[in-house]
């Protein structure tokens, strides 16, 4: 449970570090850029205002200073009494000492005010300046020279508040922070649902992992998404499904070569018994003929499961050379036609005057035709009938072995040739025989094919390239 728990906060950590920290920071980017960009939108409209106003009040001035019969001085004052927006900013005149002298209001500062957009046209700049009041009250000023038509003028300057400004600022951005918190806690809780998404199934994984460490294949992990997590879970449930099943027949397989091995020792320590205790010659003969026959079988028993150890390992070699599959074939029929008989078993073979020669271990195709034919005899009954047929079929070499024997379900012949399986756990065999034999032919670059109906029989066809030994054919 701790090491889930650990695995859980690790990938949650590394998604916060990864995504969720990389996405919260492009927010706050995108966040104060946009304040700032709208910040600016505000207090450059505000500006154009007042630059407006000031240029207005300006023009009006400049036009009564051009005419002489006029007096600026008394004009100016009835332009600031009669500023028309004087409840949104104020107009100030200020004189050479940097003074205001005059305001739309009617009341001036007292004392020297400080006046930075005054000062800042004064050193050649723009004459703008945003800051706070002596109230502390913030505000914006915008400042022009008017010395150039005025003696008793230095400047003109319009002071607005920027509280209502700010206020929309203000108002603008908690809205956005509002939707870009509700993005943020969007994204927080679809990405917590996607990583748990992908968390749950991994635990599974996990879980059922450590039960197949044990050797238990009950585990299966349930996901319902259509993507490349259910490919991996489905992957693992159908490995589940195999490992389980090679369980099975391993199991099965135990049994039975334990079965198969006890059989023919029983039979051999049983008849050594009787042999030790008895001197009839007659007996003693009958002994030895059955402690042969199933030594011989043990041994049979014994190379199957060499060889299988050496297909496992690697190890499985061949020692090829030209042979005759006419002469091999031949002898595993001898071999067979005494025990058939004994089973009550007829056997026929057709036997072609000639066929190709084959490049290949004769010990081993031998092997592929004994193992095959014992299988015609193993599961028929008495009274059955087993057919050999050796032909020649578009150049190459085909070997098929029928038998009317008990056959094989429908469901068991994709499974037939799979290492420990027995389809009929009632005749004798370790399951690993044909595994074998089909891993000979394919060595040899042939095909072993097995049809069969269940009650009718069983045909096992085998097809060889014809060949022979490199250097002979140069």
């Amino acid at each position: 449970m701790t090491r889930r728990n650990t695995r859980k906060r690790t990938l949650l950590r590394r998604w916060i570090a990864n995504n969720l920290g990389v996405i919260v920071l492009i927010i706050i980017i995108v966040e104060l850029s946009f304040v700032y960009a709208v910040q600016t939108f505000y207090y450059v409209g505000a500006r154009q205002k007042l630059t407006a106003e000031l240029t207005s009040v300006v023009n009006i001035l400049s036009r009564y200073e051009q005419d002489s019969e006029t007096n600026l001085s008394p004009e100016l004052r009835n332009t600031f009494e009669s500023f028309s927006a004087k409840d949104k900013m104020e107009l100030m005149a200020v004189n050479g000492k940097g003074r205001v002298i005059l305001t739309s209001s009617g009341f001036s500062p007292e004392g020297d005010a400080y006046l930075p957009d005054y000062e800042s046209i004064l050193n050649g700049g723009d004459g703008y300046w945003v800051g706070k009041s002596e109230r502390g009250e913030k505000i914006m000023a915008v400042c022009v020279d008017i010395s150039s038509f005025s003696t008793e003028y230095s400047a003109i300057r319009v002071v607005s508040s920027l509280t209502e400004v700010d206020a929309t600022i203000t108002t603008i951005t908690i809205a956005s922070t509002v939707i870009c918190a509700a993005i943020l806690l969007l994204l927080v809780v679809t990405g917590i649902y996607f990583v748990g998404s992908i968390i749950r199934p991994i635990t599974q994984v996990s879980s059922s992992a450590a039960k197949f460490a044990k050797g238990d294949f009950s585990a299966r992990i349930r996901y319902d998404g259509n993507d490349e997590i259910g490919d991996l879970c489905t992957a693992i449930n159908h490995m589940a499904d195999e490992l389980s099943t090679a369980e099975e027949m391993k199991n099965e397989f135990i049994s039975s070569v334990s079965h198969e091995l006890r059989t023919p020792l029983t039979a051999i320590k049983g008849w050594a018994e009787t042999i030790y205790t008895d001197n009839d010659p007659e007996m003693l003969h009958k002994g030895m003929n059955v402690i042969i026959n199933e030594t011989e079988r043990l041994s049979q028993m014994v190379e199957e499961l060499l060889d299988f150890s050496r297909m496992q390992s690697g190890h499985f070699t061949l020692q090829k050379d030209t042979m005759d599959v006419l002469a091999e074939l031949g002898d595993a029929v001898l071999i067979y036609m005494d025990k058939a008989a004994r089973e009550q078993i007829h056997i026929t073979y057709d036997e072609p005057e000639m066929l190709p020669f084959l490049y290949g271990d004769k010990n081993r195709i031998r092997q592929v035709f004994i193992n095959v034919i014992d299988n015609a005899i193993k599961y028929s009954d008495p009274g059955g009938q087993v057919h050999i047929e050796a032909t020649e079929r578009q150049g190459k070499i085909v070997v098929s072995v029928s038998d009317t024997g008990c056959g094989i379900k429908a469901s068991d012949l994709p499974k037939i040739k799979t290492k420990f399986y027995k389809p009929n756990h009632t005749r004798r065999g370790s399951g690993i025989g044909l595994a074998v034999a089909d891993e000979i032919i394919r060595e040899h670059d042939g095909s072993l094919d097995i049809a069969s109906e269940e009650g009718i029989g069983t045909t096992v066809t085998i097809t060889l390239p014809p060949g022979r030994k490199p250097e002979e054919t140069e």
